[in-house]
């Protein structure tokens, strides 16, 4: 399985500022635009997004991201209703999702962005033994911090960290950086690209003074 998640993302190149696909980039993303930007973070405003999510029950991010996203290989490869293959997309996201007790997390939400095209339509659906659900989200504002190297299990809820801290210094007084919030990890790079690598920590931000993201 291992194996088959780092050829996996070998499909995926490194992304750069602009949300628009260039012709020199084959992997399409969500579109968004940036309303607003400080040195170490952004806050970007997405337009409607659907995924394919794979639900993962365990205690370790990396471990729960490979065995998600064989799930949903599987159904990029034709295992839904009408045979369809996909296009490989990105980023990879994984939702980690908090525990109640407030103690490691207990469940995780691999996510494979579906082509633009299904934004009004829905896709063909998954076969049943993939366990596998479709996600719509509205436009929404998504607050993005972006740190470097491999996203493990010793970095991402650092990363977190970091950015409720920054979140709170700049733009939300009071935040709790006690408190355990729903993030998510987006993957951009192959696993065999070991320099210039782009991983981004998200995490919804409600109630933004800027058009598009009030909720």
């Amino acid at each position: 399985m291992e194996k088959l998640f780092m050829l996996l993302l070998l499909a995926l190149a490194a992304t750069g500022k602009s949300s628009v696909v260039s012709a020199a980039d084959a992997y399409e993303s969500p579109q968004f635009r940036v309303v607003h930007l400080e040195s170490d973070f952004e806050i970007r405003l997405y337009k409607e997004i659907s995924w394919m999510s794979a639900l993962v029950n365990g205690t370790s991010f990396q471990n729960s991201t490979k065995q998600g996203f064989h799930r949903l290989y599987q159904y990029l490869q034709g295992a839904n209703r009408n045979s369809t293959c996909f296009s490989m997309t990105k980023p990879v996201l994984t939702t980690i999702v908090p525990s109640h007790s407030g103690g490691s997390p207990s469940s995780y939400i691999v996510r494979y962005y579906l082509p633009a095209a299904y934004n009004n339509k829905s896709p063909p659906p998954p076969l049943a033994e993939l366990n596998l659900q479709l996600d719509k989200w509205k436009s929404h504002c998504i607050a993005v911090r972006k740190f470097t190297g491999y996203a493990r299990d010793d970095n991402v809820e650092k990363e977190k960290d970091g950015l409720v801290a920054s979140l709170g210094k700049s733009l939300m007084q009071g935040m709790d950086q006690n408190q355990n919030y729903n993030y998510s990890i987006a993957q951009y790079n192959a696993s065999k690209h070991p320099t210039g690598r782009i991983n981004e920590v998200w995490m919804d931000v409600l109630g933004f003074a800027a058009e598009g993201c009030a909720q």
